[in-house]
């Protein structure tokens, strides 16, 4: 499939979810909004107005995205059965001020109320996982489109039901896409994790996912590395592994990789390491850059094609 074959399958897949979308919630309803006496323009206007206790028209405007005279023939409409009151600022008498009369707002809750209990029609059927799978991908919608700012407040979380199969997967997907790596990455992936899962003692080894907008963005491991090897004095030198570092391209240019690293070595200190070590891939450019940044030194690098295509590996190694 082509570019613009994609792209246009894309825009009519989305031309159809608006359509049926627009069905399910009646916006077809245009004469009677939710079965109230208003259109569903003077549904916009009596939603807008309400948000504030009077409205410059301008900004009005501005908020409802409105042609000017569809807007002007509204609220002359509004006032004349009074739900509206306009009147000249008094600092700037180019500027007109709009707000809801008492019988306005009783219209304004009328459609709230009414919109309230056909939307919650609509969800009570959902089980409580579908209800979160529909929020996550809403708000996946309304951040890819640019509907609401970008989110850029995370936190670290352990793992919990579900995550580490996300972990899987999307390392699966995203260094196959960004990389063109085979499935012998994914399954090297699985394979740690399950291994995590099996047998791993919380005193010494421990996982993250970072979690934005609800979501997991985000993932690292903290693993015991094994044989420990000996230190000159003969005794044992206790050394861990950090491995799965990932970001969500979405989640890029946030510091979560730097946080996730960052408590992957707070970790490794508190349970008494000596060392923490890393094998990465000279392509992971943003990931040797963290890397570095903590204090991690290359110690190693050989050429290889594990992953289906020619690469560089790296070990890193971090003297704690």
């Amino acid at each position: 499939m082509t570019e613009s074959t994609e792209l246009a399958d894309a825009v009519e897949r989305v031309r159809e979810f608006n359509r049926g979308y627009t069905r399910l919630i009646g916006a077809l309803d245009y004469e009677h909004r939710l079965g109230t006496p208003y259109s569903l323009p003077q549904a916009r206007v009596l939603y807008e107005l309400a948000r504030y206790e009077e409205t410059p028209l301008a900004r009005l405007r501005g908020d409802l995205g409105m042609d000017p005279g569809q807007l002007s023939r509204l609220l002359s409409q509004a006032e004349a059965d009074g739900l509206v009151t306009r009147r000249r600022d008094p600092g700037d008498s180019r500027r007109q001020i709009v707000r809801l009369t008492p019988a306005g707002r009783e219209a304004a809750a009328l459609l709230e109320r009414r919109s309230q209990e056909a939307t919650g029609a609509l969800l009570d059927p959902l089980s409580d996982a579908d209800r979160t799978r529909l929020l996550a991908a809403l708000r996946t919608v309304s951040s890819l489109l640019g509907l609401t700012p970008r989110p850029t407040s995370f936190r670290l979380r352990p793992p919990g039901p579900g995550d580490l199969g996300w972990v899987i997967q999307r390392h699966g997907a995203l260094y196959t896409a960004e990389y063109g790596w085979n499935e012998a990455f994914e399954a090297l992936v699985a394979d740690v994790v399950a291994r995590y899962a099996r047998h791993r003692d919380p005193a010494r080894e421990a996982a993250w996912i970072a979690e934005l907008a609800g979501e997991p963005v985000g993932c690292v491991f903290c693993v015991a590395e094994e044989p420990a090897g000996k230190e000159e004095n003969g005794q044992e030198s206790p050394t861990a592994r950090l491995r799965l570092l990932l970001v969500e391209p979405h989640a890029r240019g946030l510091g979560i990789g730097r946080a996730l690293a960052e408590e992957c070595v707070a970790f490794a200190r508190r349970a008494g390491y000596r060392r923490v070590v890393l094998w990465t891939n000279e392509v992971l450019a943003s990931a040797r850059r963290i890397y570095q940044d903590l204090g991690f030194t290359l110690t190693a690098s050989a050429p290889h094609e594990r992953f289906g295509r020619p690469e560089t590996g790296q070990d890193w190694e971090l003297v704690l």
